[in-house]
C-alpha cells in the first residue's frame, strides 16, 4: 500500500476490488490493528486500531478469507469461546443464523468444506451485531449454490438494520449485486471510488455492470 487514501461511508456497502497482491487483505488487517502501518494514519470509528485494537474488534465483525481457528474446534466451540468476549453477543440471533445458513455446529473445522467454514465464520462475525463488517473474499472458491447461500445470508442481514460493510472480492457479479459504492485498488492506491454509476460513468443495464467493472480494473492495472 502506497499513499492510500480511503474513507468508508456509514451505513453503506463498499466493495474493494483489486488484483491479487494489491493489498486488500493487508488493508483489512491494518483496520483491525493486526498489522502496524509503517507510515500514515488510520482511524476506525475515530480510534487508532493499534492502540485501541481490542475496543475496535468488539465493534467490528471480520470474516477472513479462510477460517482462522484451530482445526479441532467445532463452530459450537468457537461460538462458546467468543460469547464472553462480546458484550453484545446475541444467542438468539446466532441460532437463527445457524439455522438459516445450515451450519453444522458439531463438526470440526478440519472436516468442514470451504463453504461450511465460511458460513460458520459469517455467523461468528454477525452474532454480536457489529457496527462495521469486514469481509475478505467471502465468496472465493465457493460453488454457485453455496455462494448464493452466503450471499443471501449477508443480504438478509444488511436488510435488518444499518451496518457499514467493507467487502473485498474478485466476484464482479456479487460486487454489482451488493455494492452501494465501489473502490478500485491498483499499484497500492485507490484509483477510483464512488457509487457504481459514478465509477462506471454509465447507466448500463445491471447485467453489463460486471463487464464494465472488469474493464475498469484492467485499465487501472495498465495505468
Amino acid at each position: 500500500l502506497d499513499r492510500l487514501t480511503f474513507e468508508l461511508f456509514e451505513g453503506q456497502v463498499t466493495v474493494l476490488l483489486g488484483a491479487n497482491g494489491e493489498g486488500k487483505s493487508t488493508f483489512l488487517k491494518l483496520a483491525l490493528g493486526l498489522l502496524r502501518a509503517e507510515a500514515g494514519s488510520l482511524r476506525v470509528m475515530g480510534r487508532d486500531p493499534v492502540r485501541k485494537g481490542g475496543a475496535i474488534r468488539r465493534r467490528v465483525g471480520y470474516v477472513p478469507d479462510r477460517p482462522d481457528v484451530y482445526d479441532w474446534m467445532t463452530p459450537r466451540d468457537l461460538y462458546a469461546f467468543l460469547r464472553p468476549q462480546y458484550p453484545t453477543w446475541n444467542d438468539d440471533h446466532a441460532a437463527r443464523l445457524v439455522e438459516h445458513l445450515r451450519v453444522p455446529t458439531a463438526t470440526r473445522f478440519k472436516a468442514l468444506s470451504r463453504g461450511e467454514g465460511m458460513k460458520a465464520m459469517l455467523v461468528a462475525a454477525l452474532a454480536f451485531e457489529p457496527e462495521l463488517l469486514l469481509l475478505d473474499e467471502p465468496f472465493a472458491g465457493l460453488d454457485p449454490l453455496v455462494r448464493e447461500e452466503v450471499l443471501k445470508g449477508i443480504l438478509d442481514e444488511l436488510r435488518e438494520g444499518e451496518r457499514t460493510v467493507l467487502c473485498t472480492t474478485h466476484d464482479l457479479d456479487v460486487a454489482a449485486r451488493i455494492a452501494d459504492r465501489v473502490a478500485i485498488l491498483a499499484h497500492g492506491r485507490i484509483v477510483a471510488h464512488g457509487t457504481l454509476a459514478e465509477v462506471l460513468r454509465t447507466d448500463e443495464e445491471p447485467v453489463r455492470i460486471p463487464e464494465k467493472i472488469r474493464d475498469l480494473m484492467a485499465e487501472a492495472q495498465l495505468a
